[in-house]
């Protein structure tokens, strides 16, 4: 499972509150959700990202409050995946819940830039930049969270088991 697209790069400790912010948690539209991603870490992003879109941030990505409606937004504004030095516990099982591919590498981290074109491949644990011709390597998921990833989240992962 490989992801290919442009970064749209973030800094340390963004936060669930600027992912998406509480004002836009009464809905349950996902596309209202989109269109309100990352609205109070950068006011464009949703206008910006094309779908296929990668996030690269800093440490402690999607800290704060362990809203589900986070990881929800960026799946449903077009990212394929977010790569960062370390996320909070919280977002992390809510990403992989929901179908979200999180990598942690602290050294794609600090390389990584805005606008670099890059490839994540979730089952070979490695990401290559594009732009930059470097490789960068993480650790793998283990095959049960690889399985629910690909399967587009936790609840479509039991729905396949009981097929």
């Amino acid at each position: 499972m490989a992801h290919k697209g442009k970064v749209h790069r973030f800094g340390d400790d963004v936060n669930t509150d600027e992912i998406l912010p509480a004002r836009y948690l009464n809905t349950t539209s996902k596309s209202e959700l989109a269109s309100h991603c990352m609205e109070d870490a950068d006011a464009s992003f949703a206008k910006r990202v094309k779908p296929g879109d990668i996030i690269a941030a800093g440490k402690n990505f999607g800290c704060g409050s362990s809203r589900e409606h986070a990881p929800v937004a960026i799946v449903a504004c077009g990212v394929s995946c977010v790569v960062a030095a370390s996320f909070a516990r919280i977002f992390f099982r809510n990403a992989i819940n929901i179908g979200l591919p999180i990598v942690e590498s602290e050294e794609a981290s600090k390389r990584i830039r805005n606008k670099d074109l890059i490839s994540v491949d979730i089952e070979k644990g490695v990401i290559r930049n594009l732009t930059r011709k470097e490789s960068y390597k993480f650790e793998k998921y283990p095959p049960f969270m690889q399985k629910i990833i690909k399967a587009g989240g936790l609840m479509n992962s039991i729905k396949k088991r009981g097929k």
